[in-house]
């Protein structure tokens, strides 16, 4: 190694060590401006020696990498859910269980806090973080490794007895005050605020920019090692293994010998929950033995060895000012509460949803009344109850609107639905731009560079009025926007090219057919094959979709009678888009008249390209075992009930490599 590498290399250790103690250990040796100051230097030798680069540098922290598209990478190990538990009746069933298979007298459990944030899957090769994939679907995620290395809580070179090869796991969130502070910032910008914590990490770990990620408050807490080659013997002995190496693993964890020294763990902890400074909705219980985890093994779901003691969920008590009205893409009315400000599970509540009338009915809300409000699981808050002893005798009871806050026209509510109409579907404008913003979205038609307020912006300045009208905008119109430099328009035209390769199942989707949703509008296209076979269905052909009832058949034939739609619709297929079943991807009818059931982790397939491969092929896929089945797919860790259920029925076991031999014939 050359003096210049050798001095190179001493600085950069200089700094991950510095970097540990500070954001790890809370206990840095030099000051900021000390740091800042050798931080500079490695940037300047880095830059004046390019030879001697190294993509884990701390100099990397800052980010400037811009990935347009986070590969999608299938998990080595799936990474399982966790089954929940609300009682201690459900831990002692839960404990019940572990001992009829482990019946060992030095059984012991782990807890740990349930972090509220995003999982994430690390990768390390000789102590070098390689690869970073957030959990997706739990089989495969997205590859996030250029914005995880921003997070100065995550080592980018580990120190110590380390294994060669290993993957870890845990959470990235951003803590209560950190968050306030950018929410503060906000305010103080004129910009609206993020609705919660765990929302915002998420996001930021899929901006395209990682020295945008640099600049937020990311943090992570590791929990859990994962390698074939694991020489603990206990979970306890991985975490601090794990703290060892450098990895920022939160001391709250505690080894209990029996499941009533774990309820009063959890019992601590419910008490003492909104004093931390991060979010965290309960507490994690592993079987603390690695050998007996690997004994008890897996669902088709969860992990045996394990499971989360849930909180009750989080509530407040505040008052209401009002109730406003929203109109959706598709009509419906939705009425929110507008609430007087409270804290709630660190964030400040100011709406709160109320669904529809009937809710409203059912609380007998009344202006002014003290609610009592809940957060759980939903991104907006929901009113629970109403304290009516608090009640102002003259306060008015609340009225469900009978116009549309936006166009005024009369509302429609039919007696089989919970939800009101405005039925001004062409006029209606957060109906037309909801239903372009729909059109746009990830789900749909996944148009990079646009997003709901450019929508906005468009359709204000009365470029569009449509969706079709996307693909025929001009240049020159988007640059005498407003905050429309030439760069924004150019990744708007290439995001409408790119669309249409966009499949007829999703373009379909994309229409925003009420009803219709992602599994309705693939049944559909794999029926009828194109957008005319389609439209020419009465409404009793379509009924005989499998899954396409009453409403959702009277709801595609309206959709298709609407002269607007139709005139849409041509301009889209006169601007490229697929309105039908590519006939090369309808492989076969091999499958046809045959039904599985899928269970289990795959080596090459995830279940829904294994699902969209039967469908192509004439076949039909079932959620149960049951007489009707011919088939059972079955993949690693696949539930013993289906495969009893399937040899006691007589119903064909088949692997993932019979299943290839089939799709070959």
């Amino acid at each position: 190694m050359s003096s210049d590498q050798n001095i190179l290399e001493n600085l950069r250790n200089e700094l991950h060590m510095h970097t540990h103690l500070y954001y790890v250990k809370d206990a840095p040796i030099i000051s900021d401006y000390e740091f800042d100051l050798m931080l500079k230097k490695l940037i300047d030798l880095e830059s004046k020696f390019p030879q001697f680069f190294d993509s884990n540098s701390p100099s990397q922290r800052v980010g400037g990498k811009v990935s347009k598209k986070f590969n999608n990478v299938k998990h080595e190990y799936p990474m399982y859910s966790l089954d929940n538990s609300y009682s201690k009746e459900d831990l002692d069933n839960f404990n019940t269980r572990i001992i009829k298979k482990i019946p060992n007298s030095d059984l012991t459990y782990l807890c740990e806090l349930k972090f509220d944030g995003v999982s994430i899957n690390l990768t390390y090769e000789n102590g070098l973080l390689v690869r970073a994939v957030t959990r997706g679907d739990g089989v495969q995620g997205d590859d996030v490794t250029e914005n995880i290395k921003t997070i100065k809580t995550i080592p980018l070179k580990l120190k110590g007895n380390y294994p060669k090869k290993f993957q870890i796991r845990g959470e990235i969130f951003i803590e209560l005050n950190d968050f306030n502070r950018m929410n503060n910032d906000r305010i103080e910008k004129g910009l609206d605020t993020y609705m919660n914590p765990r929302n915002t990490a998420s996001g930021s770990l899929k901006l395209q920019d990682s020295s945008e990620v640099a600049k937020r408050p990311l943090k992570c807490f590791l929990y859990q090692v994962v390698s074939e080659n694991d020489d603990s013997k206990t979970q306890y002995e991985n975490l601090i293994s794990a703290s060892n190496w450098g990895f920022n693993v939160s001391n709250s964890f505690k080894l209990c010998s029996s499941i009533e020294e774990v309820f009063d763990f959890i019992k601590s902890w419910d008490k003492k929950r909104n004093n931390l400074d991060f979010e965290i909705d309960g507490i994690v219980i592993k079987v603390n033995q690695i050998d007996y985890q690997k004994t008890l093994g897996f669902t088709s779901k969860y992990p045996r060895w394990s499971i989360a003691y849930k909180f009750k969920t989080l509530q407040a008590s505040t008052s209401l000012i009002s109730v406003s009205y929203q109109v959706g893409r598709t009509g419906a009315i939705t009425p929110v509460a507008n609430l007087n400000p409270v804290l709630l599970g660190g964030t400040i509540v100011k709406r709160a949803s109320l669904h529809n009338e009937d809710q409203i009915n059912k609380l007998d809300l009344h202006l002014n009344d003290h609610v009592l409000i809940e957060k759980g699981g939903e991104i907006i808050p929901k009113i629970v109850d109403v304290q009516i002893d608090k009640r102002n005798l003259f306060s008015n009871r609340i009225s469900f609107i009978n116009k549309c806050p936006s166009c005024q026209s009369n509302l429609s509510k039919n007696e089989s639905e919970a939800h009101h109409y405005c039925l001004n579907f062409n006029s209606c404008t957060p109906q037309i731009t909801g239903r372009i913003q729909h059109f746009i979205s990830r789900k749909a038609m996944d148009i990079n560079g646009i997003g709901n307020e450019t929508i906005q912006l468009m359709f204000q300045n009365k470029l569009i009025t449509n969706y079709a009208d996307l693909y025929t905008l001009k240049k020159d119109d988007l640059l005498n926007l407003n905050r429309m430099a030439e760069k924004s328009v150019d990744n708007i035209f290439n995001g409408l090219n790119d669309s249409k390769n966009i499949p007829f199942e999703r373009v379909l989707f994309a229409l925003g057919i009420r009803y219709v949703g992602q599994t309705v509008s693939k049944n559909l296209a794999n029926k009828f094959g194109s957008i005319d076979n389609l439209i020419s269905q009465s409404y009793e052909e379509l009924l005989e979709v499998d899954e396409i009832g009453e409403r959702i058949s009277q709801s595609v034939v309206d959709f298709f009678k609407n002269d607007n739609n139709i005139l849409n619709i041509e301009k889209l297929k006169k601007n490229g888009l697929q309105f039908q079943i590519n006939i090369r991807n309808n492989v076969s009818d091999i499958f046809k008249n045959k039904s599985f059931v899928i269970s289990g982790i795959f080596q090459n397939y995830s279940r829904d390209q294994l699902k969209n491969i039967i469908d192509l092929n004439g076949g039909k896929n079932l959620s149960s075992v049951s007489s009707k089945t011919n088939y059972l797919l079955a993949g690693d860790k696949i539930g013993p009930s289906k495969l009893k259920k399937a040899n006691d029925l007589g119903i064909s076991i088949i692997s993932e490599q019979d299943f290839d031999k089939l799709i070959k014939l």
